[in-house]
């Protein structure tokens, strides 16, 4: 056995005997530690969904990493917009189609995806003068 799995199965055998409190207070200490907000912020939550869909360990970890990704990929995609520095925050998400029944969802996502830009097609956007169309056009 190496070295390594040897030392994680020590320290691993030497918390089991934690109480809940206790395992509370060090995973909100490691995730402090570690820099993990959203771990940290939705632990309780994530705790009990896991008990209920009866995950497994494994399944457990993988969902709480994955919302830490999901959200720092938030986090970051809000940094860049704030540092170009837009008038407005402006998202798709928030988006109402319904206050311009012309435009169609399901073209405004396909866009969305930047697959047209990975390819090298064009797009070209048509409207009224003034609307700031020129400086977009590719």
């Amino acid at each position: 056995m190496s070295p390594t799995v040897t030392s994680i199965t020590t320290t691993l055998r030497r918390r089991r005997g934690m109480t809940d409190q206790a395992a509370s207070a060090a995973v909100d200490q490691a995730c402090r530690r570690l820099r993990l907000p959203t771990i940290r912020a939705v632990i309780d939550e994530a705790t009990k969904a896991a008990e209920t869909e009866q995950l497994s360990y494994l399944g457990f970890l993988a969902e709480l990493l994955l919302a830490e990704c999901d959200d720092r990929d938030r986090r970051s995609s809000v940094r860049r917009v704030k540092a170009a520095g837009f008038p407005r925050d402006k998202w798709l998400g928030d988006f109402d189609y319904d206050a311009n029944p012309m435009i169609n969802a399901a073209t405004i996502n396909t866009l969305a995806t930047g697959d047209w830009v990975r390819k090298g097609q064009s797009l070209c956007l048509i409207g009224n003068s003034g609307t700031g169309k020129s400086h977009c056009e590719t």
